[in-house]
């Protein structure tokens, strides 16, 4: 593949202008224009005849209008009757892609709808993250070479006339515009690869490692690839990188872990994307949280966390956001999604509005993008033990990080008697048959096989007294996702004499 020439001269014109009207730009006035153009293009659907669209003149009236909605409502509401074909029902049209995404309560897939509105919100949203990163790195060249998106797998498939579904990065590889892909890599034929062992092989096989100016993808599968690369071509593995982008997944874990393969001055920039729309984009240094993507396709709500399941919950916007407070996300978009709970939290540290992730509204575990709900988990925990024979008394599970790969730590106080590695082996065959991403990541041996505990009888009572947190209004965490404090309150749990005191 040739080197494309040098467009970062233009795109730095470009990128200046957008910089400037982001900076200048008001979060109320905006995010409001935005939520009653997406309204008024809706008013003819169902959805928006079912609430009321044609009355809706602002923010209020809105909110007023269209109840939070998680994605089990909507499926049974609006969703199923119709999948795969959306025709007019929550947006105008018919809806091209469902976006997949596993980890529901309700069963192994959501489809989520992507309209073309939002193909190109995304798209924007994308060219922001250049915006951001020129403003603060004038000199930069990312036009000066090859954009590798490292996706999942992302072969699509064809669902209906006119409608294709799949994972959301292999929406977005079809649809980079023609004039942008003599920049993009991988080429199409390896991008849709179904097969990740296989996709892997050729990325690292055929990458144009000294061509590559900017790396995109999650932290858990970004580290699996720059290893395979140095084993190839040397440290570090692509020297002309001068940008990283990364999310999906908790940075600090793996933030040292990638360091070194990373060439000096190569910039990180972490990023919110989501299959229901563009979330947010770090503006400014490392860990100082992301800036809302306010014209961007989606208006965003945000609701205290302990209020969400409430009757009349406190409905916050740009207008009225206040700092320190976590939050539930609720986005409504131009893929016709109103009032959805996206399943996040978050927390602004400014009213920029900036915000840090700082969670999901239901206990998970994704250190390695594994993406299990609570849900599952149990469900798994629950499948394995009667495997067994044993009956779960209590049970806590947290990340292990083991070099480039990591694994799942599960403490179990149970009656009766197993092996543990045989409960190990009974969770793991769960899990995979529960959910399609943990199946991959350990298909693609980035996530080790499980390990089980069996801990004393008694051995949680005395964990919680020992924090004075022993009695009914006081929970056993199910999940902790710090790989730090998961350690300790596993050590604690295998020997109760180290548990912690009270303070």
């Amino acid at each position: 593949m040739s080197t494309p020439f040098d467009a970062t001269p233009i795109l730095r014109a470009v990128a200046a202008r957008r910089h400037a009207r982001l900076v200048a730009m008001d979060p109320a006035a905006t995010q409001q224009a935005l939520l009653l153009g997406l309204v008024r293009r809706a008013a003819a659907t169902r959805f928006g005849r079912d609430h009321g669209f044609d009355a809706i003149r602002s923010v209020g009236d809105f909110q007023r209008a269209v109840p939070l909605r998680r994605y089990e409502a909507l499926h049974d509401a609006y969703l199923a009757p119709a999948l795969p074909v959306l025709e007019d029902v929550l947006w105008p049209g018919r809806t091209p892609y469902l976006a997949l995404s596993s980890g529901t309560t309700s069963g192994r897939t959501k489809h989520i709808p992507v309209t073309r509105e939002m193909v190109r919100a995304n798209r924007g949203a994308a060219f922001d993250v250049l915006a951001w990163h020129l403003a603060q790195h004038p000199r930069a060249r990312p036009f000066g070479g090859l954009s590798f998106i490292l996706g999942g797998s992302t072969d699509l498939t064809q669902v209906a006339p006119g409608v294709r579904a799949g994972d959301l990065s292999g929406i977005a590889a079809v649809e980079v515009p023609w004039f942008l892909r003599r920049w993009a890599w991988p080429p199409e034929r390896i991008a849709l690869m179904p097969d990740w062992d296989a996709k892997l092989v050729a990325l690292a096989a055929e990458a144009p490692v000294r061509d590559i100016r900017t790396l995109s993808g999650t932290p858990s599968w970004l580290l699996v690839l720059l290893e395979r690369l140095a084993v190839k071509h040397g440290m570090p593995p692509l020297p002309a990188l001068e940008l990283l982008i990364h999310g999906g997944v908790a940075w600090a874990p793996y933030r040292d872990r990638l360091a070194p393969f990373l060439p000096p001055g190569c910039a990180t920039r972490e990023v919110y994307p989501a299959s229901e729309g563009f979330i947010a984009i770090a503006d400014r240094g490392e860990g100082e949280g992301m800036r809302l993507c306010l014209d961007r396709g989606c208006f965003f709500e945000f609701v205290p966390v302990e209020e969400l399941d409430a009757p009349n919950p406190t409905r916050h916007w740009a207008a009225t956001i206040e700092t320190g407070v976590e939050y539930a996300v609720i986005v409504s978009s131009c893929a016709g999604l109103f009032g959805y709970v996206l399943g996040d939290t978050v927390r602004f540290p400014d009213r920029a509005p900036r915000l840090l992730v700082t969670g999901r509204t239901s206990w998970t575990l994704s250190a390695f993008g594994e993406h299990l709900a609570g849900e599952e988990i149990e469900a798994a925990l629950m499948t394995a033990a009667g495997a067994c024979g044993i009956a779960v008394m209590e049970y806590l599970v947290g990340p292990e990080f083991l070099g480039s790969a990591g694994r799942h730590r599960w403490c179990v106080e149970a009656q009766g008697a197993c092996d543990p590695a045989v409960l190990a082996a009974h969770l793991d065959a769960a899990l995979r048959a529960e959910n399609d991403d943990y199946a991959a990541h350990r298909d693609g041996a980035q996530l080790a096989a499980p390990e089980v505990v069996l801990v004393a009888p008694g051995a949680f009572a005395a964990w919680m007294r020992a924090q004075g947190k022993l009695g009914g209004q006081h929970k056993v965490p199910r999940v902790i996702a710090d790989p730090t404090r998961f350690a300790a309150a596993a050590a604690a749990l295998s020997d109760p004499g180290r548990a912690p005191r009270p303070n």
